[in-house]
């Protein structure tokens, strides 16, 4: 067994809770906070990766390298992470995150595209950094499928490669097959990692489950911060590691008093399960769609729950947030016919 190896996403995927807006002095409080607590590693970037900054994303409040400016000299004892995908980061965004200190980065695709990954790889690793592989939206692919694309990231070079329930849509069984697929077919030397939201009220189960099977790096969040219902709360998720007699580094009180004390006043719309959120769960939607549904359904005087319903049954992916008003332009249509 790897050693369990608990990856803070707060200030990353939770930059999706507040429409990317940490002022740069958050993002120092909270990774000193993490580092303290002893969190292996803490990832920042925009929501959607480095150069994600975008009008189909939304833009930051700050720059990639405004967010990641003096973080490495700041901490003790985690890595400082980041994530990128491809055709939105560049190789060339990647070798200046590696100049501020960057350690390790995931590189994200698809749960079918793992083949638009190998360049990425190749050149983290080339510059001397831990990889992981990042398959989103894996529910949207079968156990045996998501593994023969791990199996392309693992041949690219990947240490890690996540199963990504983006949706927060996997049930317990479906992450255990999809861990279980992955360990059928890759090497014992490369780790598995979980990623996942918490949609359905699963996420911390749905991280344990994996754990039980042999995924080793967690990813999980102070309060949840994060798109949709938000990721497998942190704290939650140290507490159940506790209760299992599990060996990890984080000090689950310092991880409480960070959730409430930084994260939760910072909560615009609190990150919880409600009649939305739920609904991205539900109908196996891009967790990262809820702000940009909600606003369609505001300004078309629509039910978010409709919009997102719709969304899943046309399969819509990540990258594909500007097609969300376009379907509720549709629906106005149809709704008037």
């Amino acid at each position: 067994m790897h050693k369990i190896y608990i990856q803070d996403v707060t200030l990353r995927d939770g930059m999706h809770a507040i429409g990317h807006q940490y002022s740069k002095e958050s993002i120092k409080e909270i990774a000193l906070a993490l580092d303290k607590a002893g969190v292996d590693a803490i990832e920042i970037a925009h929501g959607d990766g480095l150069a994600g900054g975008s009008f189909n994303y939304g833009f930051g409040k700050h720059t990639d390298w405004e967010w990641l400016e003096g973080i490495a000299d700041s901490l003790t004892h985690a890595k400082l992470t980041t994530l990128i995908l491809p055709g939105i980061a560049t190789i060339h965004d990647l070798k200046k995150a590696r100049e501020m200190g960057v350690e390790s980065v995931r590189v994200a695709t698809h749960c079918t595209e793992a083949d638009i990954s190998p360049q990425h790889i190749a050149a983290a690793k080339e510059l001397g950094m831990d990889v992981g592989g990042f398959l989103m939206m894996a529910h949207m692919n079968e156990p045996a499928e998501l593994a023969a694309q791990a199996k392309i990231m693992e041949d690219a070079g990947a240490d890690c490669v996540y199963v990504t329930d983006s949706a927060g849509a996997l049930m317990m069984d479906g992450v255990a097959d999809r861990i279980k697929a992955f360990r059928d077919i890759l090497k014992d030397e490369t780790e598995i990692g979980i990623h996942c939201h918490h949609n359905l009220s699963l996420g911390a189960a749905n991280t344990i489950v994996a754990l039980q099977h042999g995924a080793n790096r967690l990813d999980a969040s102070l309060a949840g911060m994060g798109a949709g219902a938000g990721n497998a709360p942190l704290e939650v998720v140290a507490a159940l590691l506790n209760k299992m007699g599990a060996e990890h580094n984080a000090d689950l009180y310092k991880l409480m008093d960070a959730a409430d004390d930084l994260i939760r006043p910072l909560q615009v719309r609190p990150v919880r399960v409600d009649r939305e959120t739920l609904s991205l769960g539900y109908a196996g939607v891009y967790s990262s769609f809820l702000l940009h549904s909600e606003k369609a359904a505001k300004k078309y005087g629509l039910d978010t729950r409709a919009i997102l319903q719709e969304l899943g049954e046309r399969k819509m992916v990540g990258g594909q947030e500007d097609m969300i008003v376009d379907v509720a332009l549709d629906m106005l249509a149809k709704s008037k016919s």
